[in-house]
């Protein structure tokens, strides 16, 4: 999905840790809210790529930044809702998916 210059770093799983899931929530809705386009409250191709600087993904191509999009869009309207954008987030993070995965399975023996 990113660029070949493009290394992606998982700070999710250490952000977890430091914050506890509430206060990680509301980092990641932070994050929502700083790449939304104010004006239709959801994350479009023109608010990504604008603010893709902010990420330190300035020299990601425009079909990486749609290939971001795509990957994140559950209901095919083409944007990322602040859910969306969770998941995503979420899905990225394989350590931290794994993470919630030995979580669930101790939760349910």
């Amino acid at each position: 999905m990113a660029s070949n210059n493009t290394v992606f770093q998982d700070f999710l799983p250490l952000m977890a840790d430091k914050l506890g899931g509430e206060r990680l929530m509301d980092e990641l809705c932070n994050g929502f809210q700083l790449l939304m386009d104010p004006v239709k409250r959801v994350i479009t191709f023109d608010s990504l790529k604008k603010n893709a600087v902010v990420l330190g993904l300035a020299d990601m191509t425009d079909d990486d930044l749609m290939s971001m999009l795509k990957e994140g869009d559950l209901d095919g309207d083409g944007v990322l809702s602040q859910m969306e954008f969770c998941v995503l987030m979420f899905r990225l993070s394989p350590e931290l998916m794994k993470q919630s995965w030995l979580l669930l399975d101790e939760v349910l023996r």
